[in-house]
């Protein structure tokens, strides 16, 4: 890095404008330079409060010194004794952390209320660090960076400036802290949908009237024997030879989650949707609803019970290329009488 100047002419006087500046090296290599940042006006006026003092150590002299920082084009002032110029381009960076995100995702957890909510679900104990702080700790990442917890403690966390922001040390992002933490939410997963939907209603006026249905489903290269749920069945990634779960999902088109469930590996798609219709009514109350899903989702006892006007449920849904083949020869017929009814039509 360098410290660059320009010259301006302004109302007779000259004016003098600094920044900070770094080479960067491109793929086709050659050098292109980056303001990193941008002083401002330094004129004479101004020259006493740039009169910086740093101690350095004399390895000639084995000695420390005070010396005084100031950019190399100039002189050095007579009232500065022990002064030292600076060269820019040997100065280094080390050790970057990203603040900026982290500090506006801090305040959308504040925002949405979740610290008040954890904590009132979560209360300290005689643990070291507030189990609310390492739920945001990783709900931060999340939103940002998404890994494993384990790249959170042996890297993002380092990587950021997330210390600062919850007033912690390492100590939140330890990795058996942060493999506990998971466990102690899922009793509150119903408050917290609650709570959230409220949220999203008043500060993003969201609806809930269309609702998004799927499943999707994730593998696990081992034996699970600690884990009941894991089986074989559908595998959407191609791997059929491992044991999975199979996760289903409700949300709205904004890309709110207002529901998900964790079943058996070898769950069948066509045996879930019954539980969500209950499970959302039983929730938010009924309403008029609609769903949008993947054709392979409903069964047909299932969307009988669907369209039962005491229900005030609609859908939208594939049609099974099975029904397409049985109805297109009435749908064309159809089409053609239309056609004949309004003015005759063309066959093509």
């Amino acid at each position: 890095m360098f410290l660059r100047y320009t010259n301006r002419k302004k109302d007779g006087k000259d004016h003098r404008y600094f920044s900070v500046v770094e080479n960067r090296r491109l793929s086709s290599g050659k050098m292109a330079q980056r303001t990193v940042l941008y002083l401002g006006e330094i004129n004479d006026s101004q020259q006493a409060a740039w009169l910086k003092t740093l101690d350095v150590f004399d390895e000639q002299e084995q000695r420390s010194r005070e010396l005084s920082l100031f950019p190399d084009d100039r002189e050095i002032a007579e009232e500065s004794v022990d002064s030292l110029q600076v060269k820019l381009s040997g100065l280094e960076l080390r050790r970057p952390r990203a603040f900026g995100n982290c500090w506006m995702a801090c305040q959308v957890w504040r925002e949405l209320g979740l610290e008040e909510f954890w904590q009132e679900r979560l209360p300290e104990g005689r643990e070291t660090v507030s189990w609310e702080k390492v739920l945001r700790l990783l709900v931060v990442n999340r939103w940002i960076e998404p890994g494993s917890e384990f790249r959170v403690h042996r890297h993002w966390f380092l990587d950021s400036a997330m210390d600062e922001l919850l007033g912690v040390d390492f100590a939140v992002a330890e990795k058996d802290r942060l493999y506990r933490c998971l466990d102690r939410l899922l009793e509150h997963k119903h408050d917290l949908f609650l709570w959230l939907r409220q949220k999203w209603a008043d500060l993003f006026h969201a609806d809930f009237d269309v609702l998004l249905y799927d499943l999707t489903s994730t593998y696990f290269e081992g034996e699970m024997e600690d884990n009941p749920k894991a089986k074989r069945g559908y595998s959407r990634d191609g791997r059929p030879d491992c044991l999975q779960l199979v996760i289903a999902l409700v949300i709205t088109t904004d890309g709110f989650p207002l529901a998900y469930e964790v079943m058996d590996g070898n769950t069948s798609d066509r045996t879930t949707l019954r539980g969500f219709l209950d499970k959302i009514e039983n929730t938010y109350g009924k309403a008029k609803r609609m769903w949008v899903m993947d054709r392979g989702i409903p069964t047909e006892e299932i969307l009988a019970e669907m369209r039962d006007p005491a229900r005030q449920v609609s859908y939208l849904v594939g049609t099974p290329k099975s029904k397409i083949q049985q109805y297109e020869q009435k749908w064309l017929d159809f089409a053609l009488e239309e056609g004949s009814r309004l003015g005759g039509c063309e066959a093509v």
